[in-house]
C-alpha cells in the first residue's frame, strides 16, 4: 500500500430534498465515513490505498465492504463481526449545500479491532499513515487503537498524516484536545481546518497557527479555508494558495477528506509542498459540486483538467 487509515465506516442516509430532516420523508443509501472517503479519494487519484476497519455483520456492512472494494480499496484487513450493527447516519441538507449530520453509532464494530488486526507486515510496505479526528471521538478504546497504530507507523517509518475533523456532537471539546495534544508530536503532516485550528490553539492570527503547530513538532502544517484556499508551511517556507473556484456549491460534506486525500497522492507523486496544496484545492473545490459523500471525488485526469494540465474531450 501507498497509505494506510483507519476508522469507522457509516451508512449515510441522504436526503432527497433539501430543508430541515424531521420535512423530508425519503433518502438514499450512501456509503460514508472521513476515512473512507479519503481512502476512497486516494484510490480514484492513482495511489493505493489500504483501509483498516471493522463491520458489522449484515447488509449494511456488506455493502458498504462491496461499495470500497469496488473503488479500488484494499480491503483484507477490514472483517465483519457479530453483536455489533453497522453504523447509520443522516444528513440534512440546506439549499446553500450546508448540512448538519445527525449520527446512529453506539455500540460500532470497530470497538472490536485488537492490536492483533494490525499486521506488522502491512505497515512495513506503506509510505503513509492517515488518521482523522473522528475515529477515537466514537469510543475511548478507539483512541488506544490509533496510538497503536502511529507506533507501529513510526516503528515502520511511515510518516503520519493528521486530520483533526473535530465532530463535538461525538466528544467534548476538552476530550478532543486533550486526546490530539497527546499525538501532535507524532505527526508529520497537519491537514486542519481554521476553525479546528481556533479551537485547539484559541485565536491568533494565521500565520500564528502554523508557528504554534511546528512547535508541537509537526513538519507540515496545512490549514484548509474552503473558499480562501489553504495556507501551509513546511518550517521553511510559507504558502498561500488560493482556492479553486468550483462550477456551484451544492455539498459541503467530504471536501475536507477530498483535500487530504489531494494532499497526500500529490505528495506520494513526488509533487513539491506547494503543488501539493494548490491540487488539493482543486479536488476540495470538485467534490463541494456534487451532492454526496464521496460521489465527487474526482479521478487524477479530472484534477488536471480542472488545472489546465490536461485537456479533455467531452463529445
Amino acid at each position: 500500500m501507498d497509505v494506510i487509515t483507519l476508522g469507522d465506516a457509516l451508512i449515510s442516509m441522504y436526503p432527497m430534498k433539501e430543508g430541515a430532516l424531521r420535512l423530508c420523508p425519503q433518502f438514499e443509501r450512501k456509503a460514508g465515513g472521513a476515512e473512507l472517503n479519503f481512502a476512497i479519494g486516494c484510490a480514484r487519484l492513482g495511489v493505493k490505498p489500504g483501509w483498516i476497519s471493522k463491520l458489522g455483520n449484515d447488509d449494511f456492512g456488506r455493502y458498504i465492504f462491496s461499495f470500497a472494494r469496488g473503488e479500488g480499496v484494499d480491503v483484507t484487513h477490514v472483517e465483519f463481526v457479530n453483536g455489533y450493527s453497522t453504523s447509520v447516519y443522516f444528513r440534512e441538507v440546506l439549499s446553500d449545500g450546508s448540512s448538519k449530520s445527525f449520527y446512529y453509532r453506539e455500540n460500532s464494530p470497530t470497538e472490536a479491532l485488537s492490536e492483533s488486526d494490525f499486521e506488522s507486515a502491512y505497515f512495513r510496505g506503506a509510505k503513509v499513515l492517515h488518521i482523522t479526528g473522528v475515529f477515537p471521538s466514537i469510543h475511548q478504546h478507539n483512541q488506544e487503537m490509533v496510538q497503536y497504530a502511529v507506533k507501529l507507523a513510526k516503528k515502520h517509518g511511515l510518516l503520519i498524516s493528521f486530520d483533526p475533523n473535530i465532530r463535538l456532537k461525538m466528544w467534548t471539546m476538552k476530550e478532543a484536545k486533550a486526546f490530539i495534544e497527546s499525538i501532535l508530536p507524532d505527526v508529520d503532516i497537519l491537514l486542519t481546518g481554521e476553525e479546528e485550528a481556533e479551537m485547539l490553539l484559541g485565536k491568533m492570527p494565521l500565520h500564528d497557527y502554523l508557528a504554534g503547530f511546528h512547535q508541537y513538532g509537526v513538519k507540515q502544517v496545512v490549514i484548509k479555508r474552503g473558499a480562501e484556499g489553504a495556507i501551509g508551511s513546511d518550517q521553511q517556507t510559507i504558502f498561500d494558495v488560493a482556492a479553486v473556484q468550483p462550477r456551484a456549491v451544492v455539498d459541503t460534506v467530504g471536501a475536507g477528506d477530498g483535500f487530504d486525500a489531494g494532499f497526500i497522492s500529490s505528495l506520494l507523486k513526488g509533487q513539491s509542498f506547494e503543488q501539493a496544496l494548490n491540487f488539493a484545492n482543486a479536488v476540495g473545490s470538485m467534490v463541494v459540486s456534487v451532492k454526496g459523500d464521496n460521489e465527487g471525488l474526482p479521478y487524477y485526469e479530472e484534477v488536471q483538467a480542472v488545472l489546465g494540465e490536461l485537456e479533455m474531450v467531452d463529445r
